[in-house]
């Protein structure tokens, strides 16, 4: 946040000094309690002291105690209190009201007279020195304010105690003096009060994030006129309020009114004086050395030393560690720093163990012909913490009857000295997969698979918010092998199998990539754009263009979900036939084989799914897919789909069950095609 430089005034050295917090009412009220007494004792007897003049003057002041708490960060109203001191004029004790001590016995003259009733003729305000107030509408408020004290009507003691709040508690008066006058009418009531003074001008201080116009626009419709200090009360509760809705340490720690109606607040923010990491030991939880270099997650964290701590930044701070994988455990606590309005800030981490090797098996999604051709084995080593820096090393194999796959990867997720939060990539891979999606199978019921050998490297960073952008040079060397693994050029129906004509085509991409994610999970907001250009840097290489979006939007319909999806893109220029797009199977048009609706130099595909919760774990989906080639099936070297008669757009609808696992949702469907064919898809993991 941008720091408030905010408007300052200058005053006369006058202050109303805040009280300190062990003042009461208990007793300024107990002594005002016990001289009223003693007054309209003396009052209904008509029997005053030669001392005492005819006009006997009950005197209360009252002091205003405007007190907030230092450390409470939640929750710190401004109070407002009166406290009254009552005596008689020229009565020795009224020089000695400060001291005075309840004598025996006065508990008990203070019961009797407590509910006694004295008939007030006349009630009147006044200003201190007993003249009309030169503001009527003033009069007007602190007599709107009284409810006992009317004009003929028996009071008591409290009556009078608790009117002489209600006026104070109505915000423009600073004192309010209650004096009793006896005159030949009757007993004649003067609440004698002090207004406030008008508001000319403001000061705050120490508030760094607290936007200017906020202020402005908290104080605006006050200026010129008398300071409300309930309403002042209302505005501090909601500067409090602003910081504690962004989570921010911070409050109205003091408030002054200066001669001139200047009003200074002074706003205590938290800032960071120190971050430091903490690791704990993974059983017992006591403070241990860590593996991770500590400047690797400081340099993960937005809060910076000098800043207003908040506690929303600190939870996302949390999230962005948490998200490394480094950590089992994260978490943050605020201390108190030596210096006043500063905090430490520890971050608490546990360490889950670096990496090693791992075996496991799976399915391979949409591959469902052949009682054992989905099932695949793996074997991988990873290191998810290299020199400590976060650096990840994966080296990986799968293995099935058809894919094969051997993998290094290679990644640094922030590269060090980069203030972008750029990350790398280096990628060597050789894989083995299935030519079927373009090619089908052949007549002979023979099968090819499509071999590639890939190197490349690529960098990443944020660009907005749930902005990110990719950018990497890949060379590959690809080509067909037929089922005893060797290379072929032309398959089954004469057409040709690659670009250049040579068993091999090979290829340098400049790869540019840009996905926006909302929430991050499946049913958000997602659109993806993709973009590679091939460069032909020597004659023999391939050129072309190639491009590929995709757009997700989900909306929730009371327990259902609604979940509309759509995908397009087009090459031009030189490329290999394998490389078409594929339209058809279990994450494109479902009712169809895999690439059984079409492949061609363009598509587009969109999808339709409405699911709802049925049984804990489980959810039920009714969905509609449409495919369609754009009519670019024949422009692909060879036209494979033409040979392979594929119609090159086609719908599938039907339904299915979802489960959730560890290894992400699993996905039974029951498919029909606009041929009336039928078909189960199964598949792990969200739809591509």
């Amino acid at each position: 946040m941008h720091r408030n430089n905010g408007v300052c005034f200058t005053s006369s050295s006058f202050k109303i000094p805040l009280p300190s917090p062990s003042q009461t009412l208990a007793s300024p009220l107990s002594r005002a309690r016990h001289s009223l007494f003693q007054l309209l004792h003396s009052l209904r007897n008509r029997s005053l002291p030669p001392t005492t003049s005819a006009h006997s003057s009950l005197l209360c002041c009252s002091s205003l105690s405007l007190t907030a708490q230092t450390y409470n960060l939640v929750n710190a109203p401004l109070l407002c209190s009166a406290s009254l001191s009552l005596s008689q004029p020229n009565s020795p004790d009224s020089t000695q009201s400060g001291s005075e001590v309840p004598q025996k016995g006065q508990s008990t003259t203070a019961g009797r007279y407590d509910e006694e009733r004295v008939l007030i003729s006349e009630v009147l305000v006044r200003n201190k020195d007993g003249e009309e107030l030169e503001r009527k509408d003033l009069e007007m408020e602190a007599l709107t304010a009284l409810k006992a004290c009317r004009a003929n009507s028996a009071l008591t003691v409290r009556e009078v105690q608790e009117d002489v709040h209600r006026i104070i508690n109505s915000g423009y008066f600073s004192s309010c003096m209650p004096v009793a006058v006896d005159t030949r009418d009757g007993i004649r009531l003067v609440f004698q009060v002090e207004p406030n003074q008008e508001f000319h001008g403001l000061v705050c201080e120490g508030a760094n994030v607290l936007p200017s116009k906020f202020l402005e626009d908290a104080f605006r419709d006050g200026h010129g006129k008398v300071v409300n200090l309930k309403r002042l009360d209302e505005v501090i509760n909601s500067i409090n309020g602003w910081y504690m809705e962004r989570g921010l340490f911070g409050l109205v720690s003091g408030v002054d009114i200066f001669s001139g109606g200047i009003i200074r607040l002074q706003v205590a923010e938290a800032e960071v004086n120190n971050i430091s990491i903490r690791f704990l030991d993974r059983k017992t939880g006591e403070p241990t050395k860590g593996k991770t270099k500590p400047e690797t997650i400081l340099r993960q964290l937005t809060t910076k030393k000098g800043q207003v701590y908040s506690m929303l930044q600190g939870k996302r701070d949390v999230d962005t560690v948490s998200t490394m994988g480094l950590m089992a455990d994260v978490s943050i606590i605020p201390q108190p720093a030596g210096d006043a309005g500063k905090v430490d800030l520890v971050m608490n981490v546990v360490e889950r163990p670096s990496g090693g090797f791992s075996a496991g098996g799976g399915i391979s999604s949409g591959i469902t012909s052949g009682p054992l051709s989905g099932l695949i084995g793996s074997f991988a080593y990873s290191h998810r913490n290299l020199f400590g820096r976060n650096q990840k090393l994966n080296i990986s194999l799968e293995r099935g009857q058809i894919d094969s796959i051997f993998r290094i990867n290679y990644t640094d997720p922030w590269i060090e000295g980069d203030d972008k939060r750029t990350s790398r990539t280096i990628i060597i891979q050789n894989s083995r997969t299935p030519g079927t999606l373009v090619h089908g199978n052949q007549n002979d019921n023979s099968s090819l698979s499509i071999g590639r050998v890939t190197a490349g490297i690529e960098f990443s960073r944020p660009l907005r918010p749930k902005w990110s952008g990719t950018a990497g040079l890949i060379f590959q060397h690809a080509g067909a092998r037929d089922e005893k693994g060797n290379p072929i050029i032309k398959d089954f129906y004469g057409s040709p199998l690659t670009a250049s004509g040579k068993p091999y085509d090979d290829m340098l991409v400049a790869k540019f990539e840009c996905v926006y994610t909302g929430s991050g999970d499946q049913g958000s907001s997602m659109f993806a754009f993709n973009m590679e250009q091939g460069l032909p840097v020597m004659p023999e290489w391939l050129f072309f263009n190639r491009v590929n979006a995709r757009a997700r939007k989900g909306v929730e319909i009371g327990p259902t979900r609604l979940l509309l999806s759509l995908s397009g893109g087009k090459v031009v220029g030189n490329f290999s036939p394998h490389e078409a797009f594929a339209i058809g199977g279990t994450n494109s048009v479902r009712g169809y084989e895999e690439g059984a609706v079409g492949s061609g130099r363009s598509y587009v595909v969109g999808s339709s799914e409405v699911s709802f919760p049925m049984l804990g774990p489980v959810e039920g989906v009714i969905f509609a897919d449409y495919g369609h080639d754009l009519w670019s099936g024949p422009s692909v070297p060879g036209d494979p789909a033409g040979a392979r008669f594929k119609p090159g757009s086609g719908y599938g609808y039907g339904f299915g069950i979802r489960v959730d696992s560890p290894l992400g949702p699993l996905r039974l469907e029951y498919a029909f095609n606009d041929r009336q064919a039928k078909r189960f898809h199964f598949g792990v993991g969200h739809r591509n």
